[in-house]
């Protein structure tokens, strides 16, 4: 996916069984590398792209992301579209699902305190210490060295789309232009999936994006604008920040 991943997990258990857990989840996010990554020739997703194979042939994994796809679509009014570049490219559900999935699995384990970090979006399960709580720092669109907000929370997906490492990579389906108006958006809520395909959506949306995101049920958000505006939703858990203001 062209991304780095990390896995914490927070559990007073033997090196080894952490050890395997970590392989787990690696396993499982290389195999989705292979799977649906397009930067790979051979990958299912650009298969299904060239017509090569035929959807009906596709993995359950692949059918469930088009189709989670096409709800987006639905959701988001046309802004999270899987073919805005003219090519299927379903990135921005991908990794926020692949690491929710992966997530399940250390639950489903029995490691109920982790934290995976999939290039800047975060599942975090329980808390890294007792009485702790997870801290996310989003990053400053402008200076590497400083964090915009740092967010904070327990049982919480965090979902950063944005502009700052590789340009206007996100297009607006509706022109056809590179989206450009914002530089940063973060959603916050239960599920990285969702969290992740809001936040791709948002970018592509622009100004307008600021009243929408207000309409989301159950998560909360964070805007920089390309003029340097920030605005940040009043329910964002947020342990510091920039100041913001509320969207108009």
């Amino acid at each position: 996916m062209g991304t780095v991943a990390t896995v914490h997990i927070a559990e007073d258990w033997p090196p080894a069984r952490l050890r395997e857990l970590a392989d787990l989840v690696f396993t499982w996010l290389h195999e989705v590398d292979r799977r649906f990554s397009t930067y790979r020739p051979d990958s299912e997703v650009n298969r299904l792209d060239r017509r090569e194979l035929a959807t009906a042939d596709c993995s359950a994994d692949l059918r469930h992301v088009l189709d989670q796809c096409a709800e987006f679509w639905r959701r988001t009014d046309g802004y999270f579209d899987a073919y805005a570049t003219g090519r299927l490219d379903p990135s921005g559900y991908v990794k926020g699902w692949s690491v929710q999935v992966a997530s399940e699995m250390l639950r489903a384990a029995g490691a109920n305190n982790h934290s995976i970090d999939a290039g800047g979006d975060f599942q975090l399960a329980g808390r890294p210490a007792p009485d702790e709580q997870w801290l996310v720092g989003i990053r400053h669109p402008w200076q590497r060295d400083r964090v915009a907000w740092v967010v904070t929370g327990t049982d919480l997906a965090v979902a950063t789309s944005g502009t700052y490492e590789r340009g206007a990579h996100v297009t607006n389906p509706h022109d056809g232009r590179p989206a450009r108006d914002l530089v940063s958006v973060t959603v916050a809520g239960p599920r990285l999936a969702e969290a992740d395909a809001y936040a791709t959506a948002a970018l592509a949306m622009g100004l307008p994006a600021l009243r929408w995101l207000a309409t989301l049920d159950g998560y909360e958000s964070a805007v920089i604008t390309s003029a340097g505006d920030a605005y940040r939703s009043d329910g964002l858990p947020v342990a510091a920040c920039w100041p913001g203001r509320t969207p108009p």
